[in-house]
């Protein structure tokens, strides 16, 4: 494979908003009845690396389970993708996932990881190159939530998405067919888009993988208190809030809150916002689908569904989709 020097560059291609979004959010999460802050804002550095964390644990399924699945039926989710193609990640994270397909798709011309968090972004990439030099390697620092541009240097090659871990189930239903519809637009007609999503399942076990006993998922949450502190200058004690989840069946969905334990005001770039004692920040939506639900949820964004695959158990699936013109 011949890399391409201008794919090879240290410098991750940057189109993140700068800080004055991240208030502005906070600012009206916390001002909105109930109060919610979103959950993209739970990875910096620091939550990007406790959420490494959290995929390790005994109560959570979802990433053991996907890596079997990418183990087990690799080979066949990566023949719906184009020989030559550039792979977009959105919200890369880890390259954990991405490694266990890589060993499928010799023929893959470019990696190109997106995710808010540079830092993290930049260590996943460096250690990438350094492992497969032949893959050239050309990170986005931005918001997949929001538009954002592809080096130029892509736009002669087969462009293909991965979005694994069932980050699509953190968006309220119509924000998750708005997203995949801006993965659409920028992957282009006949693209190919394999997506992880979590199947509904028992309770128990949904909770206890977002309550873990190790306390690991509470930390995480409340990482975005402190986030708030260290770039907002925030003055919330994080040691008055609770970390609390739990599935509500008519929604189909985990939620997570941070659960104020006082009576309290805090403030935010000396905004004020007071809470009532028991009252919380509703910071995560997780939903889960059936294999048929989601399928109707790609169709309305314009993707026609070409396979999926689950674990024996049915805990986990993952789906490959085809954009429609």
């Amino acid at each position: 494979m011949t890399i391409d020097p201008r794919l090879s560059a240290e410098a991750p291609t940057v189109s993140l908003p700068e800080n004055g979004l991240f208030l502005t959010d906070v600012w009206d999460g916390l001002a909105a009845n109930p109060k919610t802050l979103s959950a993209k804002y739970f990875y910096d550095a620091a939550g990007s690396a406790l959420f490494e964390k959290i995929t390790v644990l005994p109560e959570y399924y979802p990433t053991r389970t996907e890596l079997r699945i990418l183990d087990e039926r690799g080979p066949e989710i990566a023949a719906h993708l184009p020989e030559g193609a550039a792979l977009v990640e959105f919200g890369s994270g880890s390259t954990v996932k991405l490694r266990r397909l890589l060993r499928h798709l010799p023929g893959l011309s470019a990696y190109v990881p997106v995710d808010v968090s540079a830092e993290f972004l930049r260590e996943q990439a460096e250690a990438l190159r350094a492992d497969l030099p032949a893959l050239p390697v050309a990170p986005v620092v931005a918001d997949f939530t929001r538009p954002f541009a592809l080096p130029q240097s892509l736009s002669d090659r087969p462009l293909a998405g991965f979005f694994p871990g069932s980050t699509i189930g953190n968006f309220e239903p119509a924000e998750a067919a708005r997203l995949l519809d801006g993965f659409g637009r920028i992957l282009g007609e006949g693209a190919t888009l394999i997506v992880g999503v979590d199947l509904v399942k028992d309770r128990a076990v949904l909770e206890a993988a977002y309550d873990d006993a190790a306390g690991v998922t509470a930390a995480f949450n409340l990482n975005l208190l402190h986030r708030i502190n260290r770039e907002l200058a925030g003055d919330i004690d994080p040691e008055t809030f609770a970390h609390r989840a739990v599935f509500t069946e008519a929604e189909s969905r985990i939620e997570m809150h941070l659960v104020s334990r006082v009576a309290q005001t805090i403030h935010v770039a000396g905004r004020a916002f007071a809470f009532a004692e028991g009252e919380s920040i509703h910071t995560e939506n997780s939903y889960k689908y059936t294999i048929a639900s989601f399928r109707a949820l790609a169709a309305r964004a314009g993707w026609s569904a070409v396979e999926a695959w689950t674990d024996a158990d049915g805990l986990f699936s993952v789906h490959a989709l085809r954009r429609m013109g």
